[in-house]
């Protein structure tokens, strides 16, 4: 569907020629702008997608303007329970404008339900809410951060394999009040376990000991996508560090607000909070090809 602003005709004849004309263009531009739109990726909720338009284009999801690069890549997410159904504005170097209706699959959250909870564990201590708040205050900073790297582009790998304990969209229900969802997915593996940067990047934030999240780094990879890694028990890399695809970040722990060591690793579009495994191959095949390569 486009739009674009018509000229001043003098008669009725003019109109009509105009109008053919128009309709012509129009088709044409319809049928070519169909490969002009590509999307990488699932169009469900929690998911990150990868896209791309010519060069000098301007996207719109919804009412959000989406940042693209110089060569016409752009991300764009889609929240837990995010609405399914928007729509993609795409408008091109010649004005015309493409609107693009987008489809977003439902998914289903584990949901686990605990009761008996005493009070007192219920009850949040003052202290530990005003150290979490600081913890949260230099996090959303860290994910604001806006690059003009295309790293976002690549394709993501694990960061660390082993057996997934935790997912996206999980939740605990306690004592009938709902808590936060879970907003990553947790790979368990013993303290020491080393980290890999999933893609290039920039270190944006470096603490070793937040309060719920213990050791804690986030990576920037361009254009409002980041990896948080929760839980470490060491860090190699500092703020500011250019880190590429593979290279050791840290170790794996239980540091902060944890029963055992595991890695929770984390996927923002600068706040809204993705899926992960929306962008790298299963663990399935990673760990089968794993045991075939030994």
């Amino acid at each position: 569907m486009f739009f674009n602003v018509p000229k001043l005709v003098k008669n009725l004849k003019e109109a009509n020629v105009l109008k053919a004309s128009a309709l012509l263009v129009l088709t044409l531009t319809s049928f070519n702008s169909v490969a002009a739109i590509n999307l990488q990726g699932k169009l469900e909720q929690g998911a990150l997608v990868r896209g791309s338009v010519p060069a000098g284009s301007s996207v719109k999801l919804d009412d959000q303007v989406v940042k693209v690069n110089k060569d016409g890549q752009f991300a764009i997410g889609f929240a837990r329970e995010g609405n399914t159904e928007q729509m993609l504005a795409v408008t091109y170097p010649d004005g015309l404008t493409e609107f693009k209706p987008l489809k977003i699959a439902t998914r289903e959250y584990k949901i686990d339900r605990v009761t008996g909870i005493s009070k007192k564990i219920m009850k949040p201590d003052p202290v530990a809410q005003a150290r979490a708040a600081q913890d949260s205050k230099q996090t959303r900073s860290a994910r604001n951060t806006f690059s003009e790297q295309s790293a976002f582009m690549q394709d993501f790998i694990w960061p660390v394999t082993g057996r997934i304990s935790g997912v996206y969209g999980s939740q605990r229900v306690y004592n009938g009040k709902p808590g936060n969802p879970h907003y990553g997915v947790d790979v368990a593996r013993p303290t020491g376990t080393v980290v890999v940067s999933p893609a290039d990047g920039v270190i944006t934030l470096a603490v070793p000991d937040m309060f719920y999240s213990g050791g804690t780094l986030i990576i920037d990879h361009g254009y409002g996508i980041n990896s948080t890694f929760l839980h470490l028990s060491k860090l190699y890399a500092k703020e500011g560090d250019v880190v590429t695809q593979g290279q050791a970040l840290a170790e794996i722990g239980a540091t902060g607000r944890v029963t055992g060591p595991h890695l929770d690793w984390r996927l923002n579009w600068f706040q809204m909070r993705l899926d992960p495994v929306s962008i790298v191959p299963s663990m399935k095949s990673v760990l089968a090809a794993e045991k075939a390569a030994k």
